[in-house]
């Protein structure tokens, strides 16, 4: 369905200011680069200011501190933060979310001892085994597997394809995007002259209230006891979760991370794209990982680090300068060790 929006009625949501005469209907949202006479557009970062004028977006969001004039018949709409306003504009643009209605579809197979409830959306092809639980207003979507004894709480919603293997548990309001598995075996093998024979897997995953874990993501069940994601923490695509980790309440876990087992990470930990920890350590509350560290040892509370192994930020961008003065350091020993060489 076509949504149209006056420049007004933009203005008036994000409270902004009109400047110019944008009198067509926008239709949607789009970059600067990208956009046409139909779209809005907003200027984030001062990198992209020239963009501006010679953008066809009919509506650009700026701040208060741009001061080019817009071409007749385009709008700045002048906003003390573009970027956060622009949230806005974007879900204006947006349809309803997708309602699905209540009920199991015939091609369901849910074992006779599971009571759905009547309030509960099951899809298609979707397998809920023996002695599982699901609470009121979960949504199943097609091609899902519910493992035997796994309890799933209320409000979750499961995409397409969502695995989720025996006995784990899943809290209230859990969303989980297409190709997830929790609960596959964690990998423990023990090495010999033989080969490497696999020592079992018999713990759980427990996922706390409001997790969300991102597309093909995997949490591993633990050797004994339990892989545990805490209240709030968000999880991103790609990520790998070893056997026996515990994440700790509302971190963020980027995408292609993948943190080995009985590791524990403390509250609000953020760990950036590609980062890599090794098993068996700690990882203090708020600590930050930036992109593509390899963590290798415990970190303390509050503390950035950044590399492979991984270094407090400011040792690493030490570190990084000094290596940048090795070519002129060489040079300089070279002309030094000829002086003297000619004395």
């Amino acid at each position: 369905m076509l949504i149209q929006k006056s420049v007004e009625e933009l203005a008036a949501l994000v409270q902004g200011r009109i400047v110019g005469n944008c009198t067509h209907p926008l239709q949607g949202v789009a970059s600067l680069a990208e956009s046409t006479e139909s779209d809005v557009a907003f200027l984030g970062n001062d990198k992209y200011r020239e963009q501006v004028p010679n953008s066809r977006a009919g509506v650009v969001l700026v701040p208060e501190n741009y001061d080019v004039a817009p071409a007749e018949g385009r709008a700045w709409i002048v906003c003390q933060d573009p970027s956060n306003a622009f949230t806005s504009i974007v879900l204006a643009f947006t349809p309803a979310p997708i309602q699905y209605a209540p009920g199991v579809h015939p091609s369901a197979v849910i074992d006779e001892s599971v009571t759905i409830p009547a309030s509960c959306h099951i899809g298609a092809g979707v397998v809920i085994e023996a002695g599982a639980s699901i609470g009121e207003e979960t949504v199943i979507l097609p091609n899902c597997y519910i493992g035997h004894s796994t309890t799933v709480g209320a409000k979750c919603f499961f995409y397409p394809n969502v695995v989720i293997r025996e006995r784990c548990i899943i809290g209230n309001r859990v969303i989980l995007h297409p190709g997830v598995v929790v609960g596959a075996d964690g990998f423990g093998y023990k090495s010999g002259p033989s080969g490497h024979e696999k020592i079992p897997q018999v713990g759980i995953v427990q996922l706390d209230d409001d997790v969300e874990v991102g597309a093909n993501s995997t949490i591993d069940r633990a050797r004994f006891g339990r892989t545990w994601i805490q209240a709030g923490t968000k999880i991103d695509n790609l990520v790998q979760v070893g056997h026996n980790v515990e994440v700790g309440r509302a971190c963020i876990l980027v995408a292609q991370c993948g943190i080995a087992g009985s590791t524990h990470l403390g509250n609000g930990v953020i760990l950036a794209g590609q980062v890599g920890v090794t098993g068996h350590l700690r990882i203090g509350d708020g600590a930050i990982a930036m992109a593509q560290s390899g963590v290798s040892k415990d970190t303390a509370p509050g503390a950035v680090v950044m590399g492979s192994p991984a270094v407090d930020r400011r040792a690493f961008a030490k570190e990084r300068m000094l290596i940048k003065q090795v070519e002129t350091l060489a040079q300089q020993v070279k002309e030094l060790t000829k002086a003297l060489n000619q004395k």
